[in-house]
């Protein structure tokens, strides 16, 4: 049993961060934990932000991780809307924005992920936006209603998950939407082509317009005020707002600053982790959006921005920061929502790692399960308004064994019975 009088800080407020505290009581520790968030919200979980809560399907406050009182009941110390601004790894200390210095005896890095910016003129106007923080989704969801109750246009940089759910969103209010994407397809670089073009034709049957192989290279206005945007090919493209859809950063600066291991943007980028979320310092893990792991499972180093890595991510880094033995080989999970079709995916199979992908079911119907293979073996696979096959999945992805591809493919085999 860690002493009660041992100090546990936790620089980041989001789901990694909240779940790591809760952990840590629940594991008995006795001592301090503090938990530091640069937000002035309590720890709040992401992915409502650009469903439930921007559709207006959920309530605002059904994102919050825990209730007002949980906090203080755990005596877990919260510091709203305080910045941690300076790591001392030797002194072991934090500094916050205010100046406070808190001293720790182990240290959890959650700070996440930011979103990337768009580097090009106009992005000072008033009508563009990003996606990452409980107060642009509240700002958005006001937009979106005001785009359509007026019939205006949204011009979305990015064929992302956020993209293409930011643009489900708005044509649910009626907005006119047009999405600007380099690749070929929507989701091109996480699906694939095979499967990117299913979203292509999900969006366009709802009237979204894409907008493929260019990308933004301008913003143009009148006093203020977004008028169009503009790409690389010579289009002009109409619009009252825009948001920058075009991915997420690792939030690294406080860790490099201290001089702990990162991982290059090119693979990623990230705090260097190993299979118990420990950084290059003994004394500091990490977890969430920012932690780049070495998964166990997979043989590789990989830096997950979803809600499942936060969720489990958070827990195994407070075990690992009582001593436990923790080998953190979760397979990875996201989900997604989109008009009326849901889906959940597992595995990783980036392009250039898999030879075939197999369908099961229908897709012109948008009722399948796709499944990416490499010399037979499951990499990863996405059900499509098909339920509760998540864990039939996950166990053919860790069988790690080629199996029949045709049998995969025929929605009379059970899923069981592969892999065995």
């Amino acid at each position: 049993m860690v002493d009660a009088d041992q100090t546990f800080v936790i620089v980041g407020g989001g789901l990694a961060g909240a779940k790591a505290a809760e952990t840590l009581r629940e594991e008995g520790f006795r001592g301090r934990v503090i938990l530091v968030c640069d937000e002035r919200d309590r720890p709040y979980e992401r992915p409502a932000l650009s469903k439930g809560c921007l559709t207006g399907k959920d309530e605002r406050d059904s994102v919050f991780v825990h209730e007002p009182s949980w906090y203080a009941r755990h005596h877990i110390e919260l510091h709203l809307g305080q910045p941690a601004v300076a790591l001392d790894r030797e002194a072991h200390t934090v500094r916050l924005g205010d100046g406070t210095v808190l001293k720790y005896d182990k240290l959890l890095l959650a700070t996440g992920a930011e979103p990337r910016r768009l580097d090009v003129p106009g992005t000072d106007l008033v009508g563009v936006h990003h996606l990452r923080r409980l107060a642009h989704a509240d700002r958005l969801r006001q937009v979106l209603t005001a785009l359509g109750r007026d019939n205006g246009h949204l011009v979305i940089a990015g064929g992302g998950w956020i993209g293409l759910e930011v643009a489900a969103a708005a044509r649910g209010y009626g907005a006119e939407v047009t999405v600007v994407e380099a690749q070929p397809t929507p989701l091109h670089d996480v699906l694939g082509p095979e499967l990117g073009q299913v979203f292509t034709e999900l969006h366009g049957d709802h009237g979204v317009r894409f907008h493929f192989g260019a990308r933004l290279t301008s913003i143009s206005g009148q006093d203020g005020v977004v008028l169009a945007a503009h790409t690389d090919d010579g289009e002009e493209h109409p619009a009252h707002d825009v948001l920058a859809a075009v991915g997420a950063a690792p939030r690294t600066a406080l860790a490099e600053a201290a001089g702990l291991a990162l991982v290059d943007r090119e693979h990623g980028g990230g705090i260097a982790v190993d299979a118990s979320l420990r950084t290059s310092d003994p004394d500091i893990h990490a977890a969430g959006d920012v932690a780049a792991a070495h998964h166990p499972l997979l043989d590789t180093r990989l830096r997950v921005e979803h809600w499942a890595n936060a969720r489990g991510g958070g827990p195994a880094a407070a075990r690992a920061m009582l001593g436990r033995m923790v080998r953190y080989d979760r397979v990875p999970y996201f989900f997604s929502d989109q008009y009326d079709i849901g889906l959940e995916y597992s595995g990783y199979a980036p392009p250039g790692t898999y030879d075939q992908v197999v369908i099961r079911g229908d897709a012109g119907r948008r009722q399948f399960i796709a499944f990416w293979l490499s010399e037979g073996r499951v990499l990863a696979g996405m059900n499509v308004n098909v339920w509760d096959v998540t864990d039939q999945i996950q166990r053919l992805i860790r069988h790690g064994e080629p199996v029949d591809a045709d049998a995969l493919a025929d929605p009379s085999v059970p899923l069981e019975s592969l892999g065995a």
